[in-house]
């Protein structure tokens, strides 16, 4: 039972709350449009030594391109 509470409250912040790419878990950064479970769990890599200051800064990593950036910033900008 409280695996499924856990789970709709994740589902409702991902659903109601912009994705903050230094403290998303896994699956909210999953959310994103053209971040799968690999994406992912690069950013969780990336940002153990390094501060995330703006979505550009994932450009340093293998398969990041505008398209990723464009869809982070939307989803931002929408919530």
């Amino acid at each position: 039972m409280k695996k499924i509470v856990f789970s709709l409250m994740l589902c409702s912040t991902i659903l109601l709350a912009a994705v903050n790419l230094n403290t998303a878990l896994k699956e909210e950064l999953m959310s994103v449009k053209g971040i799968g479970s690999v994406k992912a769990q690069q950013i969780i890599e990336f940002r153990k030594n390094n501060k995330i200051k703006s979505a550009e800064d994932l450009m340093q990593l293998k398969g990041f391109g505008p398209s990723i950036i464009a869809n982070i910033k939307k989803l931002n900008k929408n919530k």
